[in-house]
């Protein structure tokens, strides 16, 4: 937690605890390929790692936005619904203009701005941010689906799916978007004054504003992150996928919350990593990917990953007992 009363002149460093908690997460990981490598003898192969190493990424750039959101204290329910309308949108724009750096564009930008309006909800009109999120959620689901009128959109340039399905030195490409966002959301939250201030917020957000924070604004600017991320991980969903169809995101919130709570970051704010988001997306996929290759019935996974949801928050608030 972040002492507000002492001036934020350095970098952030890791706390002790924060690195034990993460140490923790990582033996977790290591001990879950230990157990899937005797189980199964598929999971220790080349193109199941590298799988992992995807399903891992796509989840991480998700859950990296709202990391940040949740170090607030705060909460992005639109995450699903705005990665499906980002998507939507990118591929319309990819179809009609030929150009998939501008659809790109189109994606992220369309993700920011709801990521902005949502921001605009929590501080202009100080509507709950599990409120407005949800709300917000059902606005995008809507408007998704009667933009695509119930039809699947597909066929990209051969260029473009290599974001999401090309290698690169042996590597899937998302990999290495992963790597470069990891490095610049670490740098960001322990390194910056305003990522200082954003744990700060989630420490106390009344001290926070009393010692000159401009709380309002950074919660701005951790909304509209949150949906830029969303909005760069419809663009690799649909070159992964192919296509784009306005229930492309429903699947999704549920996981990204996992990842960061599983990596964490707590839901109370103040207190977690953007490598610890890295961590939980790991551990998540790896869970799920040893379901599948032990053929458990697939409508096990959303039940399985809520317990795991419910377990990291139930630790998140035993380990605040203890440390009060």
């Amino acid at each position: 937690m972040t002492d507000i009363s002492k001036p934020i002149t350095g970098g952030r460093m890791l706390l002790s605890d924060e690195m034990i908690q993460v140490f923790y997460r990582l033996l977790a990981a290591f001990l879950i390929c230990a157990a899937l490598t005797i189980l199964t003898n598929s999971f220790f192969s080349l193109g199941n790692i590298l799988n992992v190493l995807r399903q891992a990424s796509l989840l991480f750039f998700i859950a990296s936005g709202l990391t940040l959101v949740v170090l607030t204290g705060g909460l992005d329910l639109s995450i699903g619904a705005n990665v499906a309308i980002s998507a939507c949108i990118a591929g319309t724009v990819i179809h009609q203009t030929g150009s998939p750096t501008l659809g790109g564009l189109t994606g992220i930008g369309v993700g920011g701005a709801v990521g902005m309006l949502n921001g605009v909800m929590v501080t202009a009109l100080r509507i709950p941010s599990f409120i407005a999120t949800y709300g917000m959620l059902w606005v995008l689901h809507g408007i998704t689906y009667w933009y695509m009128g119930g039809e699947t959109m597909h066929g990209f340039p051969a260029g473009f799916r290599q974001i999401g399905s090309g290698y690169f030195l042996g590597l899937p490409i998302p990999v290495y978007l992963l790597l470069v966002f990891l490095a610049i959301g670490t740098i960001f939250a322990q390194r910056t004054t305003w990522g200082q201030e954003i744990y700060a917020i989630g420490a106390n957000p009344v001290a926070a504003r009393l010692s000159g924070i401009p709380v309002a604004r950074r919660l701005l600017l951790v909304y509209t992150v949150s949906g830029a991320m969303a909005g760069l991980a419809s663009i690799i969903f649909l070159a992964r996928l192919n296509s784009a169809e306005a229930d492309i995101g429903e699947s999704l919130t549920l996981p990204a919350i996992a990842a960061v709570l599983i990596g964490g970051t707590s839901l109370f704010g103040g207190l977690g990593t953007v490598f610890g988001t890295f961590v939980g997306a790991l551990i998540l996929t790896l869970v799920l990917n040893g379901m599948n290759l032990l053929s458990v019935n697939a409508s096990w996974q959303p039940l399985v990953t809520g317990v795991i949801v419910i377990l990291a928050v139930w630790l998140d608030m035993k380990t605040r007992r203890r440390a009060a």
